[in-house]
Parts: C-alpha cells; sequence; structure tokens
C-alpha cells in the first residue's frame, strides 16, 4: 500500500497540536554517523532529572488505548473481533492498528476506511527505510550465514507469514477488507506491508512502566546509546503519561543529542534483529541462542518434544571474563528411560488425556525443575558430562557452518557495497558471535576434563567404600 509523509519539520506543530509536553528539546536529523531523525538540545539543561517530554497517556500506542480507538472506529473494531486471541496481545493490537492508519490514508473519498485520530498523522513521520533484517536484500541476507541471526531471521520471515495469512482468513469475509487489502495491485496490502508495521513496532517499542510494551509517539524518535552514553530515561508519571526525564547526574548543553537505551543487555543479535544495527562501542556479542534438536535415535524424542514448553535450545552468555550457559532444553535432551525418566497418559478430571512427565515416580510439571531434580542425583557429574558434549558439539558446529560460510562471502562480497550499513553490520556480528563462541568452546572444554576428574575421584571413593 502506498504511504504518505510528512516532514519532520511538522513534528513540532503535530507535538503542540497534542499537547505534547517539551523542554528544551526539538526533533532533528543527527548530523553525526547514521542515526538518522533523533532528539537534540535547544536549551542547556543543569537540573537532575528534569522531564524533557511529556506524552499525555492518549497518544500512547498500547494495548488498552487500541481498544479504546475502536470503540469509535468500526472498522478496526471488526478486524480486532475477526483475528480473535491475536488482538488480545500487544504485538497484535498494535499491528492491526498501524496497518489501518495506513489505510486509513491511502483511500479517498468513497473509499475511505477507519477514523482520523491523532496518530493517523503521527505514523507519517516514521522513516520510509527501516534497516531491520526483514528487509535485507538477498545478498545482505547472505553474509549472515553461521550466524545465530540466519535462523532467527528465517524464523522471523515463517511467522510474519503465518500473521499475514490469519488476517487473512479471518478478514477475507469482510466486504471492505476483501476490497480494500485482498484484491490484487500495487495499492493493496502485500507481505512488504505487513513486514513494514512489523518492522514500526519492534523498533520503536519500548517497555514503558505500567504499561507494558507500546509505541510513544516523540519519546520514540530517541536514538540509542548504552551505559554513560544514555541521557535520559523513559518512565510514566502518577497521571499515566509518558515522560522523557534527563538522567540523573547528566547535563545537556544546546546542539547535545538526547538519548535512551534500548536494552544495555542485549546482544549483538537481538540489536540487529530488533534495531538494525551493533554500537560502535560493542566489543562483545554479550549472548547468542543455539537451537539445538533432539536426537532422531532417541526412543523418546516425540514425547520429548510434546511436553517440552522451553524454547528447543540454549544461550551462550558472557559471564565477567569467562562464559556460562542456560537452557532448561538440554537436561531433556541429555536423560533418557534408563537414567529414570518416564512419559504416561494420564486421564484429566474432564475425561482428556494428557501426557506427563515423571522422574523416577516424581511428576516434573514443568521442565525447568528437572535440573533440580538431577541436581540431587548421584550421578549429577555424570549429566553436567553429558550435558556439556552435548553444548560443545553444538558450538562446534556452528563454528564450522560460520568457517564454511566465509568461502560464499567470498563470491557475494563483490556484488555488495561494502559501506552500506547492513553489510558492515553483519561483518561486525559474524566477527564477535565468532569470538564469543570460541571462548566458549574453550570454557567447555575446561568444564569437561574438570567434571570427568571429579567423576572419577567420585568412582574411586566409592571401590574404596565397598573394600
Amino acid at each position: 500500500m502506498r504511504r504518505f509523509y510528512l516532514p519532520p519539520s511538522a513534528l513540532r506543530a503535530w507535538a503542540h497540536l497534542n499537547d505534547v509536553q517539551s523542554n528544551g528539546i526539538t526533533f532533528d536529523y543527527i548530523l553525526s554517523g547514521e542515526r538518522g531523525l533523533g532528539v537534540t538540545a535547544t536549551t542547556d539543561q543543569l537540573e537532575d532529572e528534569a522531564t524533557l517530554l511529556k506524552v499525555p497517556q492518549s497518544l500512547v500506542l498500547s494495548l488498552e488505548n487500541v481498544w479504546i480507538y475502536a470503540k469509535s472506529d468500526p472498522h478496526l473494531k471488526e478486524v480486532l473481533d475477526a483475528v480473535g486471541e491475536y488482538a488480545h496481545t500487544a504485538r497484535g493490537a498494535i499491528l492491526i492498528f498501524l496497518l489501518m492508519q495506513i489505510t486509513h490514508s491511502t483511500f479517498e473519498g468513497y473509499d475511505k476506511i477507519g477514523v482520523s485520530n491523532p496518530l493517523s498523522e503521527y505514523i507519517k513521520f516514521l522513516p520510509p527505510q527501516i534497516a531491520l533484517p526483514t528487509f535485507w536484500s538477498e545478498d545482505e541476507r547472505a553474509s549472515l550465514a553461521g550466524t545465530s541471526l540466519e535462523a532467527a531471521l528465517d524464523s522471523k520471515l515463517r511467522s510474519l507469514d503465518r500473521e499475514l495469512t490469519h488476517l487473512r482468513d479471518s478478514t477475507k469475509t469482510i466486504e471492505w477488507c476483501r476490497s480494500h487489502w485482498w484484491n490484487d495491485g500495487p495499492q493493496f496490502l502485500n507481505f512488504d506491508d505487513w513486514k513494514r508495521v512489523d518492522a514500526m513496532y519492534r523498533s520503536r517499542a519500548l517497555d514503558l512502566p505500567g504499561t507494558g510494551h507500546a509505541m510513544v509517539p516523540c519519546i520514540d524518535m530517541a536514538n540509542h546509546a548504552a551505559g554513560d552514553g544514555t541521557v535520559a530515561l523513559y518512565d510514566t508519571d502518577a497521571d499515566g503519561n509518558a515522560v522523557l526525564v534527563l538522567r540523573k547526574g547528566k547535563n545537556l548543553e544546546v546542539g547535545d543529542e538526547v538519548t535512551i537505551t534500548y536494552g544495555d543487555e542485549k546482544g549483538a543479535c537481538e540489536m540487529v534483529f530488533s534495531y538494525g544495527f551493533i554500537e560502535d562501542s560493542m566489543t562483545s556479542a554479550r549472548e547468542l541462542f543455539l537451537d539445538l534438536d533432539i536426537p532422531d535415535d532417541d526412543p523418546l524424542r516425540l514425547a520429548k518434544k510434546a511436553v517440552s514448553k522451553s524454547a528447543p535450545g540454549f544461550k551462550i552468555f558472557a559471564k565477567d571474563d569467562s562464559t556460562d550457559w542456560e537452557g532448561d532444553f538440554v537436561w531433556l535432551v541429555c536423560v533418557n528411560e534408563e537414567d529414570g525418566l518416564a512419559f504416561r497418559l494420564l486421564h484429566t478430571i474432564d475425561g482428556e488425556k494428557e501426557l506427563k512427565v515423571f522422574w523416577k515416580d516424581v511428576e516434573v510439571s514443568d521442565i525447568s525443575k528437572l535440573r533440580n531434580l538431577l541436581e540431587q542425583e548421584r550421578y549429577w557429574e555424570v549429566f553436567q558430562l553429558r550435558a556439556i558434549a552435548t553444548l560443545q558439539s553444538r558450538v562446534e558446529q556452528q563454528l564450522l557452518a560460520l568457517d564454511r560460510s566465509k568461502a560464499s562471502l567470498s563470491t557475494t562480497i563483490p556484488k555488495v557495497d561494502q559501506t552500506d550499513p547492513s553489510f558492515r553490520t553483519a561483518m561486525k556480528l559474524r566477527d564477535l558471535e565468532e569470538k564469543l563462541m570460541l571462548q566458549a568452546y574453550e570454557n567447555f572444554e575446561a568444564k569437561d576434563r574438570n567434571l570427568e576428574r571429579i567423576d572419577a575421584g567420585s568412582r574411586g571413593l566409592e571401590k574404596v567404600s565397598e573394600i
């Protein structure tokens, strides 16, 4: 669908018209780097925790407010009702709302759909190009081969396709949806449109205290800076308004950029996935997630998959000068029937059948509790050895995939502009993740040797006690 845009110079007028209160800041293009539109200071600010922006609660694009808007917009209400539970999630409701605003501005006259509101105009200030990997070219995506983002991006694109299919199947019987969205033609809804509202949401959503995930006009224009570079914090005041407050101990001079943090703890992969960049100052991948499958020859494979609600994989993360890992799914992979794992099909009180998992006759109501049960076993070191072997093998597999992809990259590199921000971001991600995985592999090796010594010592003590 066609999108219409408003110049950034008109944003201050929109803010004033909609009672957004600003204190010594404006919205302008940031000249340094590739930061685009941002928030800058127009006066010196020396007061600790001064309020720089106050956005009325009614302008916060949240799950609750989408349904409030729907009370006066029958077209929006019709779609929200049609898609069912999806519209009762923040993501689902907000994406549908954004799509409705674009639809509202695309069609004119008797074809006009929806009701105009302040956010109908605000989204026209959002940039036409969003650098998230869901919009990368095939060659740019090829540069992700061997990174944890490769699988995450493939999964995301499949998820977006399922969401769009659900939207189509749920609304294709609604007459105006059929005529405005599902006919063929450049002005009608397509996969790129759905990717665009997804990118708007993911790249701008804030976890607003007291509200949850939401888009906050004007505050979401602030760019990211981690650590000491974070100038301001977003919060909710006593009246439910969203506020941007100068960080304690910070001050501003005219022309300074006002930055917020999108999450200092986020890893390189998540930063690229959600925002399309990695900070220049970032020297560690911080964390990454690798998927993990249950071996085909595991006799309990299907049962394990049926009961597990944990993500099928594990997270590696930097910890001080070393690495560590977490993943409940790993422990399910590493134990079997001969160890004490069992599955039983039980009848519920309403007559249905439910698969339950047990560890030595103790029901495991939550897979996250399996590790606690294993820790109490005399063979805990053995189970740890199995887990470490599984993790080390999977990390080695990923490192090999990353290494093999370097050869194919040699044919891709000449086809892309190496100064392109997306390509440079991908190259940095590859480097940071390789360093983290190499360190994790070495740490697993050391952990394995240590556990083997402990296990051998335990077996030696057992033999002595038998004499």
